[in-house]
Formats: structure tokens, C-alpha cells, sequence
């Protein structure tokens, strides 16, 4: 990803906050000829100073044939906001898109056994809907069982990181202001995003 060094963000703490925020993100590769991308929500966990991601996708889908062996990209990407120029002190200005984007990068590890799928099934509940594992340990053994059979689990220890907050740290402290401003002013939970990540980034 390019990013020019005012948009720049290392803070590990900062980026896995942001993942953890948006968690559904698009996981990239290539395998079998061509590229794929899948959508799917991640877990987003720290061991040590490592950071690992763990998800599951359709044992049916392509993607995961390749894994064990090459990198994937996966990408958290969600608020973004049209930014007009008539915010900008000068009129010779044009319009941009104020957005973040953090790319993670990592060879995914297939978890196989029903154990390991049933731990992060129950770890994706106590994140998502805690009050599900009450009906979820109740469903008959067979239709979890073929639950089970037709996903594939996998974790990916993070080897790369990069952050990429794009949130107007080129422009004025005046029009930084403006755009908050107007961005918060709004109904639109993306728009109030942006502004609520320009206020803590400088």
C-alpha cells in the first residue's frame, strides 16, 4: 500500500484497536490461477508482541487450497468520507477522500481438528452474540457435526503491518476543524467515524 509518510501509522496498539473495530475485512490471494477475495469477520488477538487473526470460510470455497504455503493480504477498511475543497482555506483546491485502511499480511495456518473449530466458533460468540452459546450448545450433535465438516478454520500469525490513516494531518489546523466539523454534523455513522478518528489523529 502507498502511503505517504503523513499518513502513516505504526502504532501497533492504535491499528489493532482499529481491527478489532472493523473487523470484517476482505482476505486476498492468489491460488489456482487467478485472485480471490473473501469477506468474513476476524478475531483479532495479541500473544505476546505477536498478533494473530483467526476466522473460518465455506470448506467450498477455492481460497483456502493455498494455505500452509503462501501470504495473504487482509485488508480492515470501513469509514471513509468525501472531503469537498469548499472546506479548504484555498479555492484553488480540489476534492479528495479522507479513509483508513490497515493491511495485514501472513501465511494462514489450517486449523483441522472439531475441537479447534468449536473454540473459535465459541470465542466469534462471545464477541458477536454472547447470548448465541446458550442455543449453540443445544443444537443436535449431527447438525453441528455437518456444520463442523463444511468450514475450514484458520489462523494467520501477523508478519507484516501497515496503517494507513489518511485524515487531512496535510492540511491546516483551521480546515482540519472545518472538516470535523461538518463531518460531525451529520447523521451518517461513517462520516461521524472520520471526524472521530481526525480528532485523535494528528
Amino acid at each position: 500500500m502507498f502511503i505517504p509518510k503523513h499518513f502513516k501509522v505504526s502504532d501497533k496498539e492504535k491499528l489493532v484497536a482499529f481491527m478489532r473495530e472493523f473487523n470484517f475485512a476482505a482476505i486476498v490471494n492468489s491460488t489456482k490461477k487467478r485472485y480471490w477475495a473473501t469477506h468474513i469477520p476476524f478475531l483479532i488477538a495479541t500473544e505476546g508482541d505477536n498478533i494473530i487473526l483467526k476466522a473460518h470460510m465455506a470448506k467450498a470455497n477455492p481460497q483456502w487450497s493455498s494455505f500452509g504455503s503462501d501470504e495473504v493480504l487482509v485488508i480492515f477498511q470501513e469509514p471513509h468520507a468525501y472531503i469537498s475543497p469548499s472546506l479548504y482555506d484555498n479555492s484553488l483546491s480540489v476534492p479528495t477522500w479522507n479513509y483508513i485502511a490497515v493491511h495485514a499480511y501472513g501465511v494462514p495456518e489450517v486449523m483441522p481438528a472439531d475441537e479447534d473449530k468449536i473454540a473459535l466458533l465459541e470465542e466469534s460468540f462471545e464477541v458477536f452474540e454472547p447470548a448465541y452459546k446458550v442455543r449453540w450448545v443445544s443444537l443436535p450433535d449431527n447438525y453441528r457435526n455437518e456444520l463442523l465438516s463444511g468450514i475450514v478454520a484458520f489462523r494467520i500469525k501477523v508478519t507484516n503491518l501497515e496503517g494507513k490513516f489518511k485524515l487531512s494531518q496535510n492540511r491546516s489546523e483551521n480546515e482540519r476543524a472545518k472538516i470535523i466539523q461538518n463531518l460531525a454534523s451529520t447523521d451518517d455513522k461513517i462520516k461521524t467515524d472520520i471526524a472521530r478518528h481526525m480528532e485523535s489523529t494528528k
